[in-house]
């Protein structure tokens, strides 16, 4: 049977044949049924949110993908710096594989004052002239406290056109970075960072699978992304789902009327990709809760899931009868 609704598309399956019991059917389909139950509670949170929600999980183990609204076009903004860190890690590997003229993790930039723009909080707080940085220093700030000027210099030195060009390889069409951060007449002119839920997820996806660069590059690459995580857990909307000690490797993004977070939730034996965009929000804070609200729900499934057997029971050391 497969159950249509909302934009999602869930899959489950009935017994193979009459007469079959349910001790007898097929040990997986007890999370097949888990797994609907996580589906329809997501889709719940959409018909209830007052504005445009967009949804894609995957479930890292199995590739079980959960979408609402995958395909539509969102507003990214910060979480667009996901693909421009991607690509420095992608000109990272170019360059270790013998090709000139990549950017480099280890490349250095001294401070200049013309690449100041609002909201960089690190950067302007440096010595223009004397200040010597790491495209990979410039990376963390990006992340962790998304500073746009450490931002717009990484776009210059790895080329946005070579963001474009890693995107489209990997078959990304509507995941597109087209201005710099804090480039209002870009805004204005409709020149906006765009990504799909779908593709967000299979852009970590790639990374996740070391399909773009070495996994010494890809672990890093997630060491740096979980910055923001090691250095104030609850400050994004998807950490706030999340309980104390659950580590998670993701970049939120807020503009007036959006919010969006993507990245990997590190649950127990049971990672996924969970990636959250919202736009048209009337009420921004409500938005900011839904993004929440399905970090729990998506959590909880994925938490049970790594600690069950494909029975359902879960042995604990307060329980071990």
């Amino acid at each position: 049977m497969r159950a249509i609704a909302a934009g999602l598309i869930v899959l489950s399956f009935g017994l193979a044949a009459a007469g079959q019991t349910a001790a007898s059917a097929p040990k997986d389909q007890k999370r097949e049924i888990l797994w609907e139950k996580l589906a329809a509670s997501v889709a719940d949170t959409d018909r209830h949110f007052d504005g445009v929600l967009g949804v894609a999980v995957l479930d890292l183990t199995d590739a079980k993908t959960l979408l609402i609204h995958g395909d539509e076009v969102f507003p990214q903004a910060s979480s667009i710096k996901i693909a421009i860190l991607a690509e420095l890690y992608h000109q990272e590997q170019q360059a270790r594989d013998g090709a000139s003229g990549k950017a480099r993790l280890a490349d250095v930039y001294t401070v200049r004052k013309e690449d100041m723009v609002a909201d960089s909080d690190i950067m302007l707080g440096l010595t223009p002239g004397v200040t010597r940085l790491t495209n990979r220093d410039l990376a963390t700030m990006m992340v962790a406290v998304s500073d746009n000027a450490a931002t717009n210099v990484l776009i210059d030195r790895v080329g946005m056109e070579n963001v474009s060009a890693m995107l489209a390889g990997l078959g990304l069409k509507q995941t597109l970075l087209r201005r710099k951060m804090m480039d209002l007449n870009a805004a204005r002119e409709g020149r906006e960072n765009v990504a799909t839920p779908r593709e967000m997820m299979a852009l970590l996806e790639a990374v996740y699978r070391s399909r773009l660069f070495s996994k010494e590059l890809t672990n890093d690459f997630i060491t740096l992304l979980a910055t923001s995580w090691e250095q104030n857990h609850k400050r994004s909307a998807m950490l706030r789902g999340l309980p104390d000690g659950v580590r998670a490797a993701e970049k939120p993004g807020e503009l007036e009327g959006v919010r969006a977070d993507s990245g990997y939730v590190f649950a127990s034996n049971r990672p996924y990709i969970l990636c959250v965009m919202t736009t048209y929000d009337k009420d921004e804070k409500e938005a900011e809760e839904v993004i929440t609200r399905i970090t729990r729900l998506t959590f909880s499934y994925f938490d049970l899931a790594g600690r069950a057997s494909d029975y359902g029971r879960v042995i604990s050391p307060r329980n071990s009868r």
